[in-house]
């Protein structure tokens, strides 16, 4: 769970809060989890997260004004900036990160605070999201598989895909685990 949210306390709740009947009911558990953290909770789950460069594809003067846009921020405010980027296809990334952190620079620190643990809590959603659909992609396997992986994932199971290797749905309906994760797809640290 801290893979999704580096927060001890958000991954108890959720470990606490198990089986999950379906993604609605974990996605709602998720969001209550993140409602519910203190100040020092979301100090924590924001100091798990990394700021990231940009694609080596970009051009050189994207790299440096992303690098400089981080240290900017997190001399601001201590901390790794967050931002969820579902809804933005990849080319637009950059652009949005960019145009993100320049905004958020001119908040107080309890404005982005604020808006700090929105995002995180979006990016925890989006994280979840990935997970669920990779342990329900054993489903491509056939029906049965995509059932048995469903309600493993509903349990706190295990599921197994075709290849013979495990993906740990646990994590997914709320066992706090401390698989290593990053932020990737549609969910950006940084």
């Amino acid at each position: 769970m801290l893979a999704c949210c580096g927060s001890r306390r958000w991954a108890q709740r959720m470990a606490a809060h198990r089986p999950y009947h379906d993604a609605d009911s974990l996605l709602a558990g998720s969001d209550e989890a993140s409602y519910d953290l203190s100040h020092a909770d979301l100090a924590e789950a924001l100091a798990a997260e990394s700021s990231s460069g940009p694609p080596h594809s970009a051009p050189a003067a994207a790299r440096t004004a992303l690098r400089a846009a981080h240290a900017a921020y997190e001399s601001s405010f201590g901390h790794a900036f967050v931002i969820s980027l579902d809804g933005y296809r990849p080319e637009e990334y950059l652009d949005h990160v960019l145009a993100g952190i320049r905004a958020r620079l001119s908040h107080d620190p309890d404005h982005e605070r604020s808006v700090s643990a929105d995002e995180l809590r979006r990016l925890a959603r989006g994280r979840l999201t990935r997970l669920l659909a990779s342990g329900l992609a054993a489903g491509a396997a056939g029906p049965a598989a995509g059932a048995a992986g469903a309600a493993a994932v509903a349990a706190g199971g295990t599921v197994v895909t075709a290849g013979g290797s495990a993906v740990a749905a646990d994590c997914i309906a709320g066992a706090a685990g401390t698989a290593a994760g990053t932020a990737t797809g549609s969910g950006h640290s940084g």
